[in-house]
């Protein structure tokens, strides 16, 4: 017996929400999109229930943008487990080691669904476990387990609860939108928690439990609510740099802004005709970030994995070496391999000439190391997990031209086949993806060396434009399938 009869038992019984029998109106997808918005923003606000307040760190602090969740909520692992087991299928399937085929076999198309969350769930208590008992990231309150008559032991289990069962939520919450709704529910989660701290990092005061916005402090600046120090004191040139981070900032969020909208628009368009209907034409559009942002996620969670392992290692280990990582009192690394294998996150990791103080006060040769690694690992990172998305999706040359032949469609001035198109595909896909996946990996670290408006990082900023424009056009298309039925059958 193959893997696949021993596991089709299991994996088609995973439970799954039902898919629309028919059309759904267009107004029907925004009201389900709505409503799992707003639970997802109702979830991050419960704080877990046994949890001693005001302790524990955040060990997914750093990449909070692109993991959609809160910490100390029922959203504590966000989509984390979604990534991590979206990126062992796509190095299995690259590697080819399931034998699916998911584009042909209706069988290995269940399997594969039915893997992919029998994975999560094993991701999400393989990341719940060890956030509850192996350190003091969700500490257990005692005088919580005392008041109810348990002890702490069974009041962390709670807690692991908890945590899992917000974990199985989001992957169903993702499931409802992307079956009923619009777009992906990983992609809205991730558009919400960005805009949160964006408009949080503009207008924010501490009224709301924040510092002051970049706006209520020019605001005060301009009409001296603000006590400014003269710039000829160390003081007025602190403030001078902090005011010039704001500007850098906001110039780094605008630019990403356009060159995100810019690359969606840049494509290579491959002329079709219609063999049947005489005049019927049409182009197929390979965008210069054909395999989108998403798989810069795999490579975040991919670092944020490691990270993580560092974080349990030095809470387990009474003297861990320091050539694989040192941690000061916050849990911050401040050196070792741990160290260089961390992403920049801010101008304060690596901009010394201009007033900053990274953390661990780390010698120059050491920051310009650590920059240069995260730039190979996300250039490299991006252009190889780009590559391994376009196959897993079905967005190569080869299921392209299948998909391009069953719509009845052909190139000009070549034969109606699959291997005549695909052939001219290879000429194109393969390079864009390689290309695509590089440019996104230097716009994100780019980012992240430069700053972004409330601390966003590059990857969440570059992920919530790209997410945001297809959204766009995914609702334009369905505004446009509302008005014309009949176009419903040309988009499938």
């Amino acid at each position: 017996m193959s893997w696949k009869d021993t596991a089709e038992p299991v994996l088609t019984r995973m439970p799954s929400v039902r898919r629309p029998e028919g059309h759904v109106p267009f107004r029907r997808k925004i009201g389900w999109t709505a409503g799992i918005l707003v639970l997802y923003f109702f979830l991050t606000n419960v704080m877990l229930f046994g949890l001693a307040e005001g302790q524990g760190t955040d060990i997914f602090g750093q990449f909070r943008s692109i993991l959609a969740g809160e910490m100390g909520s029922l959203m504590q692992v966000g989509i984390g487990p979604i990534v991590t087991a979206s990126i062992v299928l796509q190095l299995l399937g690259g590697a080819d080691l399931l034998g699916l085929d998911t584009q042909n076999n209706p069988r290995d198309q269940v399997l594969y669904q039915g893997l992919q969350k029998f994975l999560v769930i094993v991701m999400t208590a393989l990341t719940a476990f060890p956030m509850v008992f192996a350190g003091d990231f969700l500490p257990a309150d005692p005088a919580v387990a005392a008041s109810l008559g348990i002890t702490t032991d069974i009041l962390m289990w709670f807690l692991f609860l908890q945590v899992f069962v917000g974990g199985i939520l989001i992957l169903y919450m993702d499931e409802v939108v992307s079956k009923w709704g619009i777009g992906s529910g990983i992609g809205l989660f991730i558009i919400a928690g960005v805009s949160q701290q964006i408009l949080g990092g503009l207008i924010s005061t501490p009224n709301f439990g924040g510092e002051w916005g970049i706006i209520p402090t020019w605001i005060r600046m301009l009409f001296g609510w603000e006590e400014t120090p003269s710039l000829l004191t160390p003081q007025g040139i602190e403030a001078l740099f902090i005011t010039q981070a704001e500007l850098l900032a906001i110039f780094t969020t605008i630019a990403i802004f356009v060159i995100v909208v810019y690359a969606e628009s840049v494509r290579v368009e491959i002329p079709l005709s219609n063999a049947r209907v005489k005049g019927a034409r049409g182009r197929f559009p390979v965008k210069l970030i054909y395999a989108s942002v998403l798989p810069m996620i795999l490579v975040r969670a991919l670092q944020m994995n490691v990270q993580f392992i560092g974080r349990i290692l030095d809470n387990q280990w009474a003297a861990m070496p320091a050539a694989l990582g040192t941690y000061d009192g916050d849990g911050q690394v401040t050196g070792g391999l741990f160290y260089y294998l961390a992403p920049i996150q801010t101008p304060d990791d690596w901009m010394w000439f201009a007033g900053a103080t990274p953390i661990g006060d780390p010698e120059i040769w050491q920051i310009m190391l650590r920059v240069s690694i995260d730039l190979t690992v996300m250039i490299i990172g991006g252009a190889i997990f780009a590559i391994f998305w376009v196959k897993t999706t079905n967005m190569g040359p080869e299921a392209t031209a299948q998909q391009i032949h069953g719509s009845g469609m052909q190139i000009p001035g070549f034969r109606r086949n699959t291997q005549s198109m695909e052939r001219v595909l290879e000429q194109y896909i393969p390079q864009v993806t390689v290309i695509g996946g590089a440019l996104v990996g230097v716009l994100a670290v780019g980012a992240n060396m430069f700053g972004t408006i409330g601390g966003v990082t590059g990857e969440g900023l570059l992920l919530t434009v790209s997410i945001t424009y297809k959204l766009y056009e995914q609702i334009a298309e369905e505004q446009l399938m509302e008005m014309h039925p009949m176009m419903r059958k040309m988009f499938g």
